[in-house]
């Protein structure tokens, strides 16, 4: 690498930590203890609470689907619980049935049992080494306890007699633990009840406890429920599909009592960890005692144990996937806190009053270490964590994570999404914390991990141009590994590239390049000030090649190199910030437009929209309207300027819908329709692509830049989500665009998603699409509620 004074890094954090406030930190363990002491001791009132609000998680979808059927809220829940009681009842008299007559027949096995026992004894019954040893220290431990305390000169033994118990004590003894129970089960079904009953109240009012935020509190309150809920559904399934085939294997086996003990082992698959394990006692140890031989037992035990392995390898993680969202050691260590606490009851619950701590924990800023202590996600994201297996010389680990992320997406969105990332956060590092050492590992390890990566995915076809892409570092060791990075992207997509090094920018060095038959150069920089730098390269470069094209790649680019021409003053031909960025824009400057392949999707739509739309009232009356009511919506969830439903026709797209007029030179139809060259469509894009398309910045993406309609309406952000057909034919979109650059997080394009399949339900409609109205009555909700991350 080069010598210190040449690398430009970001001015690092003062010297030594900041202080320990001693004063918080003291608060802050009192206040946990004082928690604990809280669910300690009042384990007695929180447990039953704790119950009820988990049936109530359980039960709420049955409440509501009988509201939708317009049923009074007091009477849906009464049915609920009747409903559930009914079964219960039904199923614990079945239960009782047969735990009677199991009853009647175990004398009968007595027999049996002695005769087993019998024979294993006698087959373990031989001469040991320790048998003597082992008789003298029975005979010691019988004398002493058989011989009385002697007894103090004239002392006398004093006897306490216990005083005849009375008849309300012996009342009082026989009651009391069953009353006990009792009465923890009436206490769970009122607040069952209430729960159930109150359940927007007290919403409400855990809304106002919590404070601050609504929208925080709202989304913590509803992720909560949603985690919880289909944890529950989760584990019903789980055990129903475990205790099911355990009661048919029993009754094939011939092991008496099947439902009984099928039952039992789906009920203790709610206890985590020892449940099972109980579960199996009872089968296996019937299994022992009536049959004469071995093979009911060892058939018994075999059914348990290939469920088992089938229930904890297969259809566990099917089923829970990241329905909690808890990691693997989080839940194991909160079993172990909770059965603390509360005992068996809490091993029960320690699963969802985990999932509360984590969603608290993810919305509320001074608790969010439970977020990282307790959730599934990585506490590292892939970037950071590839780079300190890159410090920690693990390149073999940090291999694993790049192929794992490749197989994801592709190379070109690893090394767009993490590759970059991890270079750009080495040169953040480079002077600030990083020493020589450091440095040797992460230049060594992203080596051996794109040599691999090159190795493990080489093009898949022939270049489609004859044309020639040098891609360069132009300053420093981690400029090289992104024009090798950069290379192989483009490789893979299809365009003739190379990566080379250059020792230093001299005219001796650049004339050993041999360019003659190269048509573009890449330079890369990760320098936060490559002005100087740049501007040197490009001179020699032009001066030994006038008419070579230079595209600058910079990966720390301050603004004013981004503005409008400003990459005319450093000598080259256009400015790329991201991998995308620059593969489209290579691509767009080296492919010819007639090599191209033709997007994917574009064939499909042109046959099947055209005539359907010629042929109806759609851009008319009472549906356009409702479509440009549906593009205003979509401006205001958004908060955007712009929202247009496009949709293709024939070689035209024409906007359908639109939240304000849109003025300026495009072209319209007879009807006053906006309509764009298929072509040229502002929609084009997401159609060709068949995906949502999210552009934070048009001014750094080649298929924006120079649109005619992007440049009229100065649109600088731009988001589409594709229209389906009941075919899953696209022959439209949804998009939305803005004057600011800006970005969508996951759960912004998801509800992008959903409004575009809502509303591609309403054209549809208008289509007369068969089986459209019932998509188009569809509450928005029904598809927007599903949109909760895990």
């Amino acid at each position: 690498m080069p010598p210190r004074s040449s690398i430009d890094a970001d001015s690092g954090p003062p010297d030594g930590a900041p202080p320990l406030d001693s004063v918080r930190f003291a608060a802050n363990l009192v206040s946990a203890a004082l928690i604990i002491a809280g669910l300690y001791y009042g384990r007695d009132v929180l447990i039953p609470l704790a119950f009820a609000f988990l049936i109530s998680f359980a039960l709420s979808p049955l409440v509501g689907w009988l509201g939708r059927l317009r049923l009074p809220r007091s009477l849906s829940v009464i049915l609920v619980m009747a409903v559930v009681a009914v079964m219960l009842g039904g199923l614990g008299l079945l239960l009782g049935t047969q735990v009677r007559s199991l009853g009647q027949q175990l004398p009968t096995y007595q027999s049996t049992m002695q005769a087993k026992v019998e024979e294993l004894r006698s087959s373990l019954k031989t001469p040991g080494v320790f048998d003597r040893a082992l008789d003298t220290i029975t005979s010691v431990r019988k004398q002493v306890e058989s011989a009385p305390p002697p007894a103090p000169d004239g002392a006398q033994p004093v006897v306490v007699e216990p005083r005849a118990a009375s008849p309300l004590d012996t009342a009082r003894a026989w009651l009391a633990p069953a009353l006990e129970p009792l009465a923890t089960l009436g206490i769970v079904l009122v607040f069952v009840f209430i729960s159930l009953y109150d359940r927007g109240d007290l919403r409400d009012r855990a809304l106002r406890i919590f404070g601050g935020n609504l929208h925080r509190s709202t989304d913590a309150l509803e992720e909560a429920g949603t985690r919880i809920g289909r944890y529950l559904r989760m584990q019903l399934l789980v055990n129903l599909s475990y205790g099911v085939p355990m009661a048919l294997g029993l009754w094939l086996i011939g092991v008496p009592g099947a439902l009984l003990w099928g039952t039992v082992a789906a009920v203790m698959r709610f206890v985590p960890y020892v449940g099972p394990m109980i579960s199996a006692i009872f089968p296996i140890g019937l299994a022992f005692a009536v049959d004469p031989g071995w093979h009911m037992l060892l058939w018994t035990i075999g059914l348990i144990v290939v469920l088992e392995l089938i229930s904890n390898n297969v259809v566990e993680p099917l089923l829970y996937g990241t329905s909690t969202g808890l990691s693997a050691m989080s839940l194991i260590a909160a079993a172990t806190f909770w059965t603390v606490l509360w005992g068996p009851v809490g091993l029960i619950l320690s699963t969802p009053l985990t999932v509360c701590i984590l969603v608290i924990g993810r919305y509320l800023p001074h608790l969010q270490f439970f977020e990282t202590l307790l959730g599934a996600a990585p506490a590292l994201d892939t970037p950071t964590r590839l780079y300190q297996r890159l410090i920690a010389d693990d390149a073999d680990e940090a291999i694993d994570i790049a192929s794992g992320e490749v197989r994801k997406s592709s190379v070109k969105d690893f090394y767009h999404d993490v590759g970059i990332e991890v270079l750009r956060l080495a040169s953040r590092e480079h002077l600030r914390s990083a020493t020589a050492e450091h440095r040797w590992r992460v230049s060594n390890g992203m080596e051996r991990l794109l040599d691999d990566l090159r190795e493990e995915y080489p093009p898949e076809v022939q270049s489609r141009n004859a044309m020639t892409v040098v891609c360069m570092g132009g300053k420093w060791e981690l400029d090289n590994l992104a024009s090798e990075m950069l290379a192989h992207a483009l490789l893979m997509q299809g365009i003739r590239a190379e990566s080379r090094r250059l020792p230093a920018v001299t005219a001796r060095a650049i004339d050993n390049l041999a360019l003659d038959g190269a048509e573009l150069v890449c330079l890369s920089y990760f320098t936060a000030n490559p002005a100087a730098p740049a501007r040197h390269f490009c001179r020699r470069l032009r001066h030994r090649w006038p008419r070579l094209r230079i595209v600058l790649a910079l990966w720390n680019a301050p603004a004013e190199l981004l503005e409008h021409d400003a990459h005319k003053a450093l000598g080259a031909d256009e400015v790329v910030t991201t991998v995308n960025e620059a593969v489209l824009r290579i691509e767009a400057m080296v492919a010819p437009a007639a090599d191209r392949e033709e997007p994917r999707g574009e064939a499909k739509d042109e046959s099947a929209a055209a005539p359907a739309l010629d042929a109806t009232g759609l851009l008319d009356g009472q549906t356009r309207e409702e479509l440009d009511g549906l593009a205003q919506r979509a401006a205001d969830v958004f908060d955007v300027g712009f929202a247009v439903i496009v949709v293709i026709s024939g070689d035209r797209e024409l906007v359908v819908g639109q939240n304000r007029p849109l003025t300026g030179a495009l072209p319209r139809d007879e009807r006053d329709i906006v309509t764009m060259p298929r072509d040229e469509a502002i929609g084009r894009p997401v159609v060709a692509g068949d995906t949502t398309l999210v552009v934070p910045d048009t001014e750094r993406d080649p298929r924006f830049v120079d649109h005619p309609a992007v440049r009229l309406w100065s649109v600088r952000f731009f988001a589409g989500a594709p229209l389906r057909s009941k075919d899953n034919g696209v022959f439209g979109a949804l998009c939305v665009f803005d004057r600011e650059p800006r970005t969508l997080d996951d759960t912004a394009i998801e509800v992008l998603d959903s409004m575009a399949q809502e509303f591609a339900a309403v054209i549809a409609a208008a289509l007369d699409e068969p089986g459209a109205a019932a998509a188009q009555d569809e509450p928005p909700s029904a598809t927007l509620a599903q949109r909760v991350p895990e």
